[in-house]
């Protein structure tokens, strides 16, 4: 990290000389006539205590007279997994949108050539936003010298929402703060809750609530943060079925406007920004201070866990029976499953069932044991655990994963209906069966009841997509890539996964996908990422933002802005 005095500032040598800009319609990027100057940029450090940091890639360590040869080693040996780039105030997880303009395979003719090491369409500048103070400062100057300004906590994110050239990133991964609530009290809540920090991530928030009796819905990688694109796009995770998405879990947030103005928004105070925050998108209404967000009482959790091999016989049929069982699983309160098909394997990853025992998770997978068992098939896995916490369950299912990040991700939200019809079920099967016939895909079936009903919530009480409510489950299609592919071939990659997409999509008309785990540029994003909200999401977007001082892709209104060859965020 490296955070800028004021005359390190000044001597930057990234800093160009200002150039005639595109157009006013156009956010300015280096170089341009508007682009702020080195004095702007001092005054805008002072103003945030010295917290301006000067964007550079991860891997800038590799390259010029200063490179260190053994941190660039140990980052070349890192570069496929996500955990080098959480920390980083500019540098996000996904390949594809950091475009390979710097990485860690430097010789030693190479090692000199700075050239070959590019921000890209990472952010020029970066404030290490502590408090609602620092975050308005940026919102502000960003407003003021007509600058794209972006959101990024952890840069866990396949979209490209924490990117965009010449942007100020406003990188509040360091608010970190954690405040049990013992009884927080609203009209459609009471009970104990927890106030955290936009930085906070669930590997940090687990523990607090498990040390303190509670438990929290959260994703399945640990890293994920709490309240950045997880909570305000949806979020999902094992306990789901039991307490809701992570939007139905927020209470309130503390957010800092278009305007400079900090707010506090629940479900009766600035109603519609926290609707529209619970559900609707990250980084484009306001930004995130802090969330207040519903706990539960930790108790006994049971697990179980499966796997089938491939015997080329009857493995397809297993598929299609499982997703006839998630219908039986889905009256079964608090039962959530996550099942990973491959061309060699069908694994029960985790099915998690709070408050359960061993006896009651073999009564409610029995009928599909029976079913497996009648076909002649013998699992090389199948055991079911007990455990005292649902953090020590998440341990036992999905602690000790390392998570790559050249992945590519599309899907779709699969509705009861389809599985009830029999026809259909087998195109679905089908689908899944060319799918994984592509050597690099593998397919995710996730498997929640998240109805309002579940939820303990009114019709319409957020803005999430209402295909969540209707889903038996959710379809992740991961293109697993390597570390070292070129740009061209992700991008071919995600080409792949917006066909498979659209096959889903000719499957379920009038359906939905999950926008934290789709295509960031599907050409059916409105009806697919938000539905029937989306018109209401706008309204909320012109109310609090009507000048695009935040701006996502696939955020709502995004149609209304494009970027050009050069990096220029322009209005349409």
């Amino acid at each position: 990290m490296f955070l800028y005095t004021l005359a390190a500032l000044a001597a930057s040598t990234r800093l160009v000389s200002a150039a005639p800009g595109p157009s006013s319609y156009c956010r300015n990027l280096p170089g341009d006539a508007g682009w702020p100057s080195v004095e702007d940029w001092n005054a805008l450090n002072s103003s945030v205590g010295g917290r301006l940091i000067q964007g550079v890639p991860v891997a800038e360590i590799c390259y010029g007279v200063h490179a260190d040869g053994t941190a660039c080693s140990q980052l070349r040996s890192d570069w496929a997994l996500v955990d080098p780039f959480l920390n980083q105030p500019v540098s996000v997880v996904s390949p594809y949108f950091e475009n390979n303009t710097c990485t860690p395979d430097v010789t030693s003719a190479t090692v000199n050539n700075t050239s070959a090491c590019q921000l890209g369409n990472m952010a020029s500048y970066a404030i290490n936003v502590t408090n609602a103070e620092t975050a308005a400062a940026g919102i502000n100057f960003a407003r003021d010298k007509n600058l794209r300004l972006i959101v990024k906590n952890t840069g866990h994110d396949y979209l490209g929402g924490s990117t965009g050239k010449g942007s100020l990133a406003l990188w509040t991964h360091n608010m970190k703060n954690i405040t049990l609530v013992d009884n927080y009290q609203s009209e459609h809540y009471t009970g104990p809750a927890f106030k955290i920090g936009a930085g906070v991530q669930y590997e940090d928030l687990n523990q607090v609530a498990k040390d303190n009796g509670l438990r929290v819905v959260g994703g399945s990688c640990p890293t994920v943060g709490a309240n950045g694109g997880w909570r305000q796009g949806g979020g999902h995770g094992p306990l789901s079925s039991s307490y809701g998405l992570g939007a139905d879990n927020s209470l309130e947030f503390e957010v800092v406007t278009a305007d400079g103005k900090q707010l506090t928004t629940s479900a009766t105070e600035n109603s519609d920004l926290y609707w529209a925050l619970c559900g609707g998108g990250a980084g484009n209404y306001a930004v995130v201070i802090s969330a207040v967000i519903k706990a539960h009482k930790d108790g006994q959790v049971v697990g179980s866990r499966l796997t089938i091999n491939n015997d080329g016989n009857s493995y397809w049929t297993v598929v299609g029976e499982w997703m006839k069982h998630l219908l039986v699983l889905d009256k079964i309160p608090g039962f959530a499953t996550e099942v990973l098909i491959t061309q060699q394997s069908f694994s029960l990853v985790v099915a998690t069932l709070p408050g359960g025992n061993e006896s009651t998770m073999a009564q409610a997978l029995a009928p599909f044991y029976e079913t497996v068992a009648h076909l002649n098939i013998t699992p090389v896995v199948n055991e079911t655990k007990v455990q005292s916490t649902y953090l020590d369950h998440y341990d036992e299912y999905l602690g000790g994963v390392e998570f790559t990040r050249n992945i590519t991700i599309g899907g779709r939200l699969i509705p009861r209906s389809l599985v009830q019809d029999n026809t259909l079920l087998q195109n679905l099967t089908q689908t899944f069966k060319d799918m994984v016939a592509e050597p690099d895909i593998v397919v995710y079936l996730l498997g929640y009841n998240v109805t309002t009903k579940a939820a303990s919530l009114p019709e319409g009480f957020n803005a999430v997509t209402p295909a969540w409510r209707d889903s038996l489950f959710l379809v992740n299609v991961c293109i697993e890539g390597s570390a070292d592919d070129p740009w061209s071939k992700m991008d071919n990659d995600l080409a792949r996964a917006n066909q498979w997409q659209d096959r889903l999509r000719d499957l379920t008309p009038g359906g939905g996908a999950y926008i934290n785990e789709g295509t960031y540029n599907a050409p059916e994003w409105k009806a697919d990422y938000f539905g029937g909200t989306y018109d209401q999401l706008r309204t909320v977007k012109s109310k609090y933002d009507p000048n695009f001082v935040l701006y996502t892709r696939p955020g709502v209104g995004c149609d209304e802005y494009t970027e050009t060859a050069d990096g220029h965020l322009c209005k349409a």
